[in-house]
């Protein structure tokens, strides 16, 4: 009998736990060539916003001791041209798609959870809430439980789609942000996003980075992502997907005994675009060896 991998996310079944992090996925096709998508968990696209974003001026990426710096600036085309030129495309790959989703207010997120409802092939959606509400001053929508609630319920209301919602690391209580999203209808919680760091070019004194700071990412984080993805786990009856420095199969295990339901592979696509199909064989060639369940590894921390 063969190995069941499978796992529901929210509402969601996919095949196996290993999924990829939006931003570091482009839109799916692009990966394509290096791994079959149909295989993966599945896959989480780049975010999208109601316009079309630009993003930051370069330098937008940095390498960094075990990790990397970025400050793309949410670089995407936009609702409508997503809908009219990827959802065909994604419609094609026979994968689970989840979008990243993200807005300037709470306008936004319900918007574009209303226009991406209708279409099938997109089978969940993801929340970033770690975006700057430009109608509070430039607070984080992940900062502050209330507003991160009321994001929730907004593109709750809009969608029939399973909602994951993505939790910025840069709070007092990671627990209690990923409590106030699930009263708010959340179906599953992914951690984390990026941390907040720079780089300084000694030689001219001056930051890397064009835009100064950026989402710190990479193995580096990857302590810090695993101690909170057991701490949602604790707080929290909703499934969580656990991202930051994922890279080895070690680490996939890792995430899955501290609570973790699946795990994202974000910043090792760009050492190895093959990494995410390559940890799915991993895992289940672990399994089998070990004559394992997947559901025998999930929360199966033991403490002193």
């Amino acid at each position: 009998m063969a190995l069941d991998l499978s796992v529901d996310i929210g509402g969601i079944t996919i095949n196996n736990p290993i999924m990829t992090a939006s931003g570091t996925f482009g839109y799916g096709e692009e990966f394509a060539p290096f791994v079959d998508l149909v295989d993966l968990g599945g896959i989480i696209v780049k975010g999208i916003s109601i316009e079309p974003r630009a993003g930051n001026a370069p330098s937008r990426i940095v390498e960094t001791a075990s990790g990397m710096l970025n400050a793309i600036g949410l670089q995407n085309v936009g609702v409508d041209a997503f809908i009219e030129r990827k959802i065909p495309m994604l419609e094609k790959l026979g994968c689970v798609v989840f979008v990243n989703v993200l807005g300037d207010s709470i306008e936004d997120y319900a918007e574009i959870a209303k226009r991406l409802d209708p279409y099938p092939s997109l089978h969940g959606l993801e929340i970033n809430i770690s975006c700057p509400n430009v109608k509070k001053g430039g607070v984080a929508f992940g900062t502050d439980p209330d507003m991160a609630a009321r994001v929730t319920e907004a593109v709750k209301a809009n969608t029939t789609k399973p909602v994951m919602v993505k939790l910025s690391p840069n709070v007092t209580s990671i627990a209690n942000m990923a409590k106030a999203v699930e009263g708010a209808g959340a179906d599953s919680i992914s951690v984390i996003n990026t941390l907040i760091g720079m780089a300084i070019d000694t030689k001219t004194r001056k930051p890397v980075l064009d835009n100064v700071i950026g989402g710190l990412s990479g193995p580096a984080i990857k302590p810090v992502a695993l101690r909170m993805v057991y701490e949602v786990a604790k707080a929290v009856n909703i499934p969580v997907i656990g991202i930051g420095g994922i890279n080895s199969l070690d680490d996939v295990l890792e995430f899955l005994i501290a609570g973790a339901s699946a795990i994202q592979i974000g910043t090792m696509n760009f050492v190895n675009p093959a990494a995410s199909g390559e940890l799915v064989t991993g895992l289940r060639n672990y399994l089998e060896q070990e004559q394992l369940e997947l559901s025998d590894l999930i929360g199966s921390i033991q403490l002193p």
